[in-house]
């Protein structure tokens, strides 16, 4: 591209597959809700319902919220990168904050109830992303967000740092639809086998689940679909690695 020349649109079908994971995202959203609200009495805080804020805040925080915050280097491809690393880090410290009110609530009326906590598989794996998913936070704030991490630290830890954020919210995921089953059958244990409305929309809900998952996935697995660097990036790389390797520019690795 000639310098000076407007920014290059996104590339085909991205614009697209993105809008599907909005829509998929909001609709896992308006139906969790309404779980909730139709078959479960719906949600508060210090009454009996108080255990309901916790799958509408575990879909909300590990599962939508997480997605875009993993979207946002495809989504904001001409933005200055330290404004997309922040708000990178802002999404998934939002998540992180709501999926802990989720937490909170389900071990509060655990407590109220008298019923033990960490037993199942669900909690084991959800308890697992949460945790691992607030250190891979962590992590990133100080390899990638503050300064201080050398250019070379940054390079070995990214490939991980990649790696990690895909698979934890695949755990996300999965630790959802193990939610899903264990309160259906804790619940209507006795009619979920006849396919009654509530175990139904429960079961799309754990279809769409699925569905955001594999579109984010989707997205986020096509190479040409990466973020491109900005020639201003690539410049201040390279001093960034010069300033804390002691490299030329132009010298070998």
């Amino acid at each position: 591209a000639m310098d000076g020349a407007p920014p290059s649109a996104s590339p085909a079908g991205l614009s697209v597959f993105v809008a599907v994971s909005q829509l998929l995202g909001l609709t896992l959203l308006a139906t969790t809700g309404a779980w909730l609200g139709r078959y479960r009495g719906g949600v508060a805080w210090h009454s009996p319902l108080q255990f309901n804020a916790h799958p509408l805040c575990m879909v909300l925080g590990m599962v939508f919220l997480q997605g875009d915050a993993l979207l946002v280097y495809r989504v904001f491809r001409h933005e200055a990168k330290r404004s997309t690393k922040a708000l990178h880090a802002l999404l998934h410290g939002l998540a992180l904050v709501i999926a802990l009110v989720g937490i909170i609530a389900v071990f509060e009326s655990h407590r109220t109830k008298g019923i033990p906590n960490m037993y199942s598989l669900h909690s084991w794996c959800g308890m697992a992303a949460f945790v691992l998913y607030l250190l891979q936070w962590l992590l990133g704030c100080g390899f990638f967000l503050f300064p201080g991490a050398s250019f070379s630290l940054r390079r070995q830890y990214k490939p991980q740092h990649i790696f990690f954020g895909i698979a934890l919210f695949v755990l996300s995921i999965a630790s959802c639809l193990l939610g899903i089953t264990e309160m259906l059958l804790f619940k209507i244990s006795d009619t979920y086998s006849h396919l009654v409305p509530e175990g139904v929309l429960a079961n799309t809900l754990g279809v769409m689940l699925v569905a955001f998952g594999l579109v984010v996935g989707y997205v986020l697995t096509r190479e040409e679909w990466k973020r491109p660097p900005l020639a201003e990036e690539t410049a201040l790389s390279m001093d960034f690695k010069t300033l804390t390797e002691g490299e030329s520019p132009g010298g070998g690795s």
